[in-house]
């Protein structure tokens, strides 16, 4: 491979919903370019992108893979991601590291909930966006009416630079505006110019409105254009490329497993399309202290970003990164800025898929990995030892499932924590603690296909496998009334005796004040050393609860009097008699339970919207607002945690895959009774039982 500048480099993500032909795209680039011989299919498992053994077992792409290709005099990063919304996190890591973002959309279904995701984290990046309508093919094929919602959704800058002109079965044929020429493909995906007949009005008037919107960026270019007519792809170079920085949004067309449109695609980026240079001129950064500072391509001190770690079958651990300023070289002295450890930078490679090129160094824009950087993982910023500079990390969408999990055989508690922690360091949307309330240990991620992915790596990798099951549900108890109590322990039987007898008050307080524990004791009936133990006693019964094993809270309790024995009485007896004289109480006191309440946000087709709606009523939930976000109905809602466990798996069902949605823990609220009877209910019985 050929020495490049940064100016040369063009850092592409492929990104949107799931089954929009994204790897099938990806190889018809890389084969058109020449990067390889012949494409391969998703379904006998060949492509260059979808190598895993997953990936080749569930036809569907599951992490992103690096395409290092050459073209045009340009070297061209492509990241083809996963579109299947349990990785989201794929998708997001690619766009945080590129300057382009290449938004397929299926010809047949438009804009998707992915297509939606993948504009967002592309504008909070700030990449510059293309639209590539795929799979123009089809019998169902609609170009038209998706340009005509491109723009209703995301703004008049959203403009057709292709059309398909035999779009459908047979599709070979593209009106290309800049060239105002028709472009018939053949199957190898060249393609040659044919008379444009009668689209030629339709390709010079969508041309010269092309050029009016490139001259908002560069007023120069229109009165090039007035003075002579008409500008060579050449003269609008600079002008395009400026425009499609400040926002325009080409929109191509293309068929890639037919290798229809992809060419032109490719050519047309490389020569438009905003380079690593560009992109990567000044950074905001900050400094080893924490202040604001900034850093350019052409510093000489380098700072990368890693966005991806794997564990690769005969290689090992990977860490994909991206050079922001100055060069990493083989042999390299390096700081993780983010853990404050040192590293070696030993072997470097630029990737294809799962082969890999050596690179004795890799340039600031360019993208690369890195072997056996031990320590470090997603997200971290590597520089310099000379210059310590923190990137702004990636920020990761919030886990949609959870699950309770244990080992399947004793003993193995150990491995089940190296493999959780490995797992986590290289998908950070994987996700998991111990939660103190419930006594589990508790995984979180995107979806049910990302979470058993997860739990076959730990078995296949560390040998241990886990048993999943619905988490407990932190619900709590408090009172709603006034009470007190007196509670007496007294114990004979044989040698020291044990004897406190303990008077308490409880009142209700506001939720969210916790347990507050004070003492009005007057006299000399009980010394103020067993205080202390009557407290340690009542926290004990407010961690393992009362009516129904849930953490208590928000109860102010008052020891207001008691009585001690002057041998017989000791820490012990006061703890027994704060626990008893408390349990009375509190079940005097109208108790109650709480549950945790979420907001969520759910982002669902209009046509979906009713079967939505029925659901969210069913698990007890309370709509808060809606409103509409391009083609998509929002609903904002309240639910209890206690109905939301499968609520991925049900909104995937009801809205076949087109809806998604986002929780957000709220409050806590009370129970209804009939449904907190069930609760207590099920405590007594595990407890009779004795479980």
């Amino acid at each position: 491979m050929k020495e490049y500048t940064s100016k040369n480099i063009i850092n592409v993500a492929i990104v949107g919903h799931a089954s929009c032909g994204k790897t099938c795209l990806s190889e018809s680039i890389s084969m058109v370019v020449g990067n390889i011989n012949k494409s391969g299919s998703i379904q006998n498992g060949t492509t260059i992108s979808d190598y895993r053994k997953q990936e080749i077992d569930i036809q569907h792409s599951i992490s992103m893979s690096m395409l290092n290709l050459e073209f045009l005099d340009k070297k061209i990063n492509l990241i083809d991601t996963p579109g299947y919304l349990d990785f989201v996190g794929e998708m997001k890591s690619a766009l945080r590291v590129v300057d382009n973002a290449a938004i397929v959309l299926n010809a047949s279904e438009g804009i998707e909930v992915g297509t939606e995701l993948a504009w967002e984290f592309s504008e909070e990046y700030n990449n510059s966006k293309y639209f590539i309508i795929n799979m123009c093919n089809k019998d169902l094929s609609k170009f038209e009416e998706i340009v005509e919602k491109l723009k209703e959704r995301f703004g008049r800058n959203v403009f057709p630079v292709m059309f398909p002109i035999n779009e459908g079965d047979g599709f070979n044929k593209i009106g290309d505006v800049l060239k105002k020429e028709v472009l018939e493909f053949d199957a190898s995906g060249n393609f040659s110019a044919k008379p444009a007949d009668d689209m030629s009005d339709k390709l010079s008037s969508s041309y010269n409105e092309l050029i009016e919107m490139v001259a908002e960026s560069d007023e120069s270019l229109l009165e090039l254009f007035f003075e002579k007519g008409e500008l060579s792809e050449e003269e609008l170079r600079g002008g395009l490329n400026r425009a499609i920085k400040e926002g325009l949004i080409p929109v191509f067309c293309s068929a890639g497993e037919n290798n229809i449109g992809t060419k032109r695609i490719v050519e047309f980026i490389s020569k438009y399309g905003t380079s690593a240079f560009e992109k990567n001129n000044e950074i905001s950064v900050k400094d080893s202290s924490g202040e604001d500072t900034k850093i350019k391509s052409s510093d000489s001190e380098m700072s990368a970003l890693v966005f991806k770690t794997l564990s690769e079958e005969h290689v090992g651990e990977l860490s994909f990164f991206r050079v922001y300023s100055g060069s990493l070289k083989s042999g390299d002295d390096i700081s993780n800025v983010t853990r404050n450890l040192n590293e070696k930078s030993r072997q470097l490679y630029f990737m294809n898929g799962k082969n890999r090129k050596d690179a004795g160094s890799i340039i600031a824009g360019d993208i690369g990995a890195a072997l056996k950087l031990k320590g470090t993982h997603s997200g971290d910023t590597l520089s310099s030892p000379k210059r310590k500079i923190v990137l702004n990390p990636i920020s990761f969408p919030t886990h949609n499932v959870n699950y309770s999990i244990i080992p399947e055989s004793r003993g193995e508690e150990d491995k089940m924590a190296l493999g959780l922690s490995t797992c986590h360091e290289e998908d950070p949307t994987f996700v998991y603690g111990f939660d103190t309330e419930t006594k589990e240990t508790i995984i979180n991620g995107q979806g049910e296909l990302h979470i058993e992915l997860i739990l076959n790596k730990i078995k296949d990798r560390f040998g241990v496998g886990l048993i999943k099951s619905k988490p407990k549900v932190p619900f709590r108890e408090t009172i709603t009334a006034k009470s007190e109590a007196k509670y007496r322990h007294k114990k004979q039987s044989g040698g020291a005796g044990q004897f406190a007898e303990v008077w308490l008050r409880i009142n209700p307080v506001e939720r969210g004040a916790g347990i507050d524990f004070t003492n009005s004791l007057v006299g000399q009936n009980v010394d103020r050393g067993f205080v202390p133990s009557v407290e340690k006693g009542i926290v004990a019964m407010c961690e393992d609860g009362i009516v129904a094993g849930c953490k208590v809270v928000d109860i102010k309790i008052d020891f207001y009097d008691g009585k001690m024995h002057p041998v017989d009485s000791n820490d012990m007896a006061f703890q027994i008699a704060g626990k008893h004289a408390f349990s009375d109480a509190f079940k005097n006191a109208r108790p109650i339970i709480l549950e945790p309440i979420f907001k969520i946000k759910v982002k669902v087709p209009e046509d979906a919207m009713g079967d939505v709606m029925g659901d969210i009523s069913q698990r007890r939930g309370k709509v808060s607002g809606m409103g509409s976000e391009g083609s998509f109905q929002v609903i904002n809602a309240e639910v209890p945690l206690a109905n939301l466990h499968d609520y991925a798996t049900s909104l995937k069902s009801i809205s076949s895959g087109r809806a998604m949605f986002s929780k957000k823990f709220s409050h806590y609220e009370d129970m209804p009774h009939i449904e907190a009877e069930k609760i207590k209910k099920e405590y007594d019985e595990a407890r009779a039982s004795g479980e």
